[in-house]
């Protein structure tokens, strides 16, 4: 059964966080914000000017007490040990904010919006180092863990990107639709009106494998190798959309939520590790794949990963509600997932145990 964690917020929670001391940030329609603690109590409020919708939270990996929220397209630099006036400003976007992402030696930070503009702000000189593009709304980017210097993004143009910063252009790209084209024989009529397009990502802790939630109901799974990425393995998650995909610390435990208002926990480290020792991976085939272009690198990849329809979830919560914002934190000595959705209210599962 699920905790409800109420009165931080009146209106529908957006986004969530949880800080290395354990902490939790939740932010919601009209500039709320809401810190909490373990144990589910809303320990401090705030309400970010103009009370635009706050849409992505992430405390800083090195200063626990630095909060970054975006609203609106502004991101605010808080202080989470006295919550008041934001000690800065970025105001670097020109559309809405999705989503939020620090590196992990808290020196960039990637903001994505509605523009498709991914933008990079250097924590130091406190200017934009990078203006990263996609071509349509991006919803997710994300740092890896371990690299402070590449990044992946995904967004509504289906496209999954991967970047370094020290260029402008993507080292790699991949269509979710071309992943896709050779099993269009055998999709029903009804997918053909659902396209991928890409609503989250989520890299694991070891940096090279990557998921991303699509529209499609699908996850997809993927390997960087150098200055590309393989499409390993993809399952179809959810009845609807996946609104958010999250792994946890453990090795290739991944969390998803859906717009079916279910919340699935799955454990893909046999399909990864399976992938990682099968032939597609000898160096011909990694030859073969240098010189195709991003187009067959999905269909090569396409071919190598197939659909897994064994892949069953460890654990299936029917949370009844869309899912906007997944989390994990670790209360009183056992995990949780907390799930935000289209209420006032953050709800709290148990979790299994690795």
């Amino acid at each position: 059964m699920a905790a409800k964690w109420s009165g931080g917020h009146s209106s529908s929670v957006l986004c969530l966080d949880v800080s290395a001391e354990g902490l939790v940030a939740s932010g919601a329609e009209q500039g709320e914000l809401a810190l909490w603690d373990g144990g589910g109590s809303p320990v401090a409020q705030l309400r970010l000017p103009p009370a635009e919708d706050v849409t992505s939270v992430v405390f800083s990996a090195r200063r626990p007490s630095t909060l970054y929220a975006s609203h609106g397209e502004t991101i605010s630099v808080l202080d989470v040990r006295a919550l008041q006036e934001p000690l800065q400003r970025f105001h670097v976007n020109e559309e809405e904010i999705n989503c939020l992402s620090v590196n992990d030696t808290d020196g960039f930070l990637a903001a994505a919006d509605d523009s498709g503009a991914i933008k990079v702000v250097d924590l130091e000189s406190k200017k934009v180092s990078r203006s990263l593009r996609h071509s349509n709304i991006c919803s997710s980017v994300a740092f890896r863990p371990q690299r402070p210097q590449s990044l992946v993004s995904c967004g509504l143009d289906m496209q999954v990107m991967l970047w370094n910063l020290q260029k402008a252009r993507p080292l790699w790209t991949m269509n979710l639709q071309e992943c896709d084209v050779e099993e269009e024989s055998s999709q029903s009529a009804g997918q053909f009106f659902n396209p991928p397009l890409a609503h989250s990502l989520s890299v694991a802790s070891c940096g090279n494998i990557f998921s991303c939630g699509a529209q499609d109901g699908k996850v997809r799974i993927f390997r960087v190798t150098g200055v590309r990425f393989e499409h390993e393995l993809e399952f179809q998650a959810h009845s609807l959309g996946v609104s958010q995909v999250l792994f946890m610390p453990e090795a290739y435990w991944l969390l998803s939520g859906g717009n079916d208002g279910k919340v699935l926990l799955w454990d893909v480290s046999s399909n990864v590790g399976k992938q990682q020792k099968s032939p597609a991976k000898s160096p011909h085939r990694r030859k073969a794949q240098a010189a195709a272009s991003s187009r067959k690198d999905g269909k090569l990849n396409k071919v190598a990963s197939n659909e897994h329809p064994g892949v069953v979830p460890k654990l299936s919560i029917e949370h009844g509600e869309k899912v906007n914002w997944l989390s994990c934190a670790e209360i009183k000595g056992s995990r949780r997932v907390l799930v935000a959705d289209q209420t006032s209210s953050v709800s709290a599962y148990p979790l299994p145990e690795p």
